[in-house]
């Protein structure tokens, strides 16, 4: 499983980075919660290939249009979306998953341009 190296102190800082105090307690209370559902879940791991990801977790409710690959700085980036998780490959491997939440901003994955 794909593991942040990430301290807890770190992940407060940042949530509650530019937010004031009452925002910043809902913040740490969701970024600490969602990296807890994250690590306890068993998602796809950085470096698996697309046809691993899709042997081990059947296909995808939908494979997103690949952005990037104009130049070598910005490679084409694949997204499939999951009833629970979205996986972005570089090419056509996992470089990250993340879980489907609203917290995270990414309920709706199809939406961003």
């Amino acid at each position: 499983m794909y593991k942040l190296n990430i301290s807890l102190p770190m992940i407060v800082l940042l949530a509650s980075a530019g937010l004031s105090a009452p925002q910043a307690t809902h913040a740490e209370n969701l970024l600490i919660n969602r990296v807890q559902q994250e690590k306890d879940m068993n998602l796809p791991i950085r470096g698996m290939s697309m046809s691993q990801v899709e042997q081990k977790y059947g296909a995808p409710q939908r494979k997103l249009s690949p952005r990037g690959g104009d130049s070598a700085k910005h490679p084409v980036i694949n997204r499939w979306d999951y009833s629970n998780f979205i996986v972005y490959f570089e090419h056509s491997h996992v470089i990250h998953a993340v879980l489907n939440t609203p917290a995270g901003n990414n309920t709706n994955p199809a939406s961003v341009n």
